[in-house]
């Protein structure tokens, strides 16, 4: 169980994790690191505070997702409780929506064998493809 030290305070990496955008604190510090976490519009280190009122933003597949702070939780509860601690922006909830229905019509489009290929066809495939 993790506990912290003051109820006040929290890293955002810790936040992260707390509220199940990420599913290890690891991944979120990974994430922080590369650049893919932005607060408040600038990029952040794993140990900034997280404070009510902060716009996170995600940089993630499929779509950049925007936060709004609104909770600091004392624990990584579940995930009704965890959704309560962030509210999402109706613009990256529309974009994420988007990007997902493209994905899913791109797939549809992209041809797709009915069966695995045999042993036959596998062997003519890399024949083919060595030239």
């Amino acid at each position: 169980m993790v506990r912290f030290v003051d109820s006040e305070t929290l890293r955002f990496d810790k936040w992260l994790w707390c509220v199940r955008l990420y599913k290890s604190r690891a991944l979120a510090r990974q994430a922080i690191v590369a650049g893919h976490v932005r607060v408040n519009g600038s990029r952040i280190k794993p140990a900034r505070i997280a404070a009510t009122g902060d716009v996170v933003e995600i940089t993630r597949e499929p779509a950049l997702r925007t936060f709004v702070v609104t909770g600091l939780p004392r624990r990584r509860g579940p995930a009704s409780e965890a959704a309560t601690m962030y509210k999402e922006s109706e613009e990256s909830v529309e974009r994420v929506r988007l990007a997902v229905e493209e994905r899913r019509l791109q797939r549809a489009s992209s041809p797709h064998p009915e069966r695995r290929p045999d042993k036959r066809s596998r062997r003519r495939i890399i024949r083919f493809t060595k030239g």
